[in-house]
């Protein structure tokens, strides 16, 4: 029987889809150790929190790309689906594993089922090590002078630009030594069209298709180009939603392609010949990891408002409003143009993300929950930890809130950053034709310019779900009675 040493190890891929800077890959093919990959679709130990529609189509496309890197290096990744804590022992068990590696998150659910894994695994004698593979730090170190966790951004930032760098990023070996076993049926292998992760009813993929290259090769052209042609001037068109100014990483960030570190030292190296916007895009960066950081100390930020005061906020019930809104037929073009640029190409301008949430939470005053639940299945870079997080910054309910006073008037949004209605026209093709004065508010528009646009509003173009100024005047009262009651 072989020794300790030589025995095989398991590596089991979660939201970390890459080869290269992997510390969980590295540590299991130490000394030459043959490495069995393993991905997991558990969808019942992820419960609310199983990966959404637009996530799906992502996934399959990014395990069908690191499938294709391993099988480079010699070794299959070997797909199941059902329950980790009994899948990952059956595996190491087939293999003689002496160790599994995996991704260390800060994931509630995942960091419930590491700890079932390691117990089983523990049972049979074999070690469970979680890696940082996800984060940019360990939470553990970034404390308040206090001892506890920050809670506000700005000196939570400080505190890591003042921290010991990430460590420089590791390239993906060339090749990988995979396991030999004994009995090959026991490692048989699910094939991702066996998941069905694709749309099957309808193809409503076109414009992610379109838009998006999974996987870690995908992630790495992104990146190159973001900091050759972009960089320079992100920190002024980062706010313009009819430009393509930002990085656009965000779904390789979410699924691991690349890791934050690579990005980091990619940045950084940018920031030594003083390319201006640099600290703008790290500060961005280090948003996500204040998200992560926050779920990390606060595993309910999810599900409950992470000030217990909101939990009597008196938040609306209205169906059709919300319907309105997740269709894009809200009315309000900056908000119409957000939502349906969100389900054609699964993704959505971070400007107007924040728009179309603070119309959601208070111009409707629809409870931040039902947003954070459409965004969740409509995103391909869905993340829990930034979903939440931002959702609740918005909400005014979560950690360095939005005050409840700060409303977005999106019709002065619109005008500030799609000045001439680029970017409403594009994802709102009805109000092409319709002067820039009033691509913004059509309701305001004259009859002839309606006419001459072509537009009959209410039946071309639906007419506002609410009055921005008495919405406006709902939520202020609703907020401030939420203050008073817990003065």
């Amino acid at each position: 029987m072989p020794d300790q040493a030589t025995r095989p190890a398991l590596l089991w891929f979660r939201n970390d889809l890459r080869l290269a800077d992997h510390a969980a890959l590295r540590a299991a093919m130490r000394g030459g150790r043959p490495v069995l990959p393993v991905y997991v679709l558990d969808d019942a130990a992820a419960g609310a929190w199983a990966t959404g529609g637009a996530s799906r189509w992502w996934l399959h496309h990014s395990l069908t790309s690191l499938a294709a890197a391993l099988a480079k290096r010699g070794v299959q990744l070997v797909l199941r689906r059902g329950a980790a804590v009994d899948e990952i022992p059956r595996l190491a068990r087939a293999i003689g594993a002496a160790e599994v590696h995996t991704a260390g998150a800060a994931l509630p659910w995942a960091r419930r089922l590491d700890r079932a894994v390691a117990d089983a695994l523990a049972r049979d004698g074999v070690t469970f090590t979680r890696h940082r593979t996800t984060m940019l730090f360990n939470p553990e170190t970034l404390r308040t002078q206090a001892g506890g966790s920050y809670g506000v951004f700005t000196p939570f930032s400080r505190a890591c630009f003042a921290h010991e760098p990430p460590h420089p990023p590791e390239p993906a070996p060339a090749r990988i030594q995979g396991v030999a076993p004994s009995d090959a049926d026991q490692l048989n292998s699910d094939t991702l069209a066996d998941w069905d992760l694709l749309p099957t009813r309808s193809d409503w993929a076109g414009g992610l298709r379109a838009a998006w290259t999974p996987g870690e090769v995908g992630a790495h052209r992104r990146l190159r180009q973001f900091l050759t042609d972009l960089l320079d001037g992100y920190a002024a068109r980062r706010d313009v939603p009819g430009d393509d100014g930002t990085s656009r990483l965000s779904p390789h960030l979410a699924f691991g392609e690349i890791s934050p570190a690579q990005i980091w030292h990619a940045a950084t190296v940018a920031l030594h010949r003083s390319a201006p916007g640099t600290e703008r895009f790290l500060t961005e960066l280090l948003w996500r990891e204040f998200s992560h950081y926050l779920l990390w100390f606060h595993p309910e930020l999810p599900e409950q408002p992470l000030r217990p005061d909101f939990a009597r906020m008196a938040w609306r019930d209205a169906p059709a409003d919300l319907a309105a809104w997740q269709r894009g037929r809200t009315g309000i073009p900056i908000v119409d143009a957000g939502m349906r640029q969100l389900w054609q190409t699964g993704w959505m301008h971070n400007r107007v993300r924040m728009v179309v949430a603070s119309f959601l939470v208070k111009h409707l005053l629809l409870p931040w929950q039902a947003g954070e639940a459409w965004f969740w299945d409509t995103l391909v870079d869905a993340d829990l930890a930034s979903n939440s997080a931002s959702w609740q910054w918005v909400a005014g309910s979560g950690a360095d809130a939005a005050p409840y006073f700060r409303i977005f008037n999106p019709v002065l949004q619109g005008q500030k950053f799609d000045p001439e209605g680029e970017y409403v026209r594009r994802f709102v093709p009805e109000l092409g034709r319709l002067d820039r004065r009033f691509v913004h508010a059509p309701w305001h528009a004259p009859a002839a310019e309606l006419r001459a646009a072509g537009i009959v509003l209410g039946k071309d173009y639906p007419l506002p779900v609410v009055d921005l100024a008495a919405g406006r005047a709902r939520a202020l009262a609703a907020f401030a009675a939420l203050r008073d009651a817990g003065t």
